[in-house]
């Protein structure tokens, strides 16, 4: 099987209004199709977003970008 294609969400802009971006990440994560990831970036790293989808099946790589900030891979095997 080849590597997922990623497609990728930014929540910082939303976090940063004061917004909860969960729903909006639980959405696009549901909706990825075989051979697809979503790759989230975020100002912090979000361990109970991890956590959460690993129960529903998600597999996760995380990575420190130089500014700072996180960004998660989530895919499905």
């Amino acid at each position: 099987m080849s590597a997922p294609k990623f497609k990728t969400l930014d929540v910082r802009p939303l976090l940063a209004q004061g917004n909860e971006p969960i729903a909006l990440i639980r959405a696009r994560a549901n909706a990825l199709m075989p051979g697809q990831g979503l790759t989230v970036i975020a100002p912090f790293l979000p361990a109970p977003l991890i956590e959460l989808l690993k129960s529903e099946g998600f597999q996760s790589t995380m990575e420190r970008c130089t500014d700072g900030s996180w960004s998660v891979n989530f895919w499905r095997e």
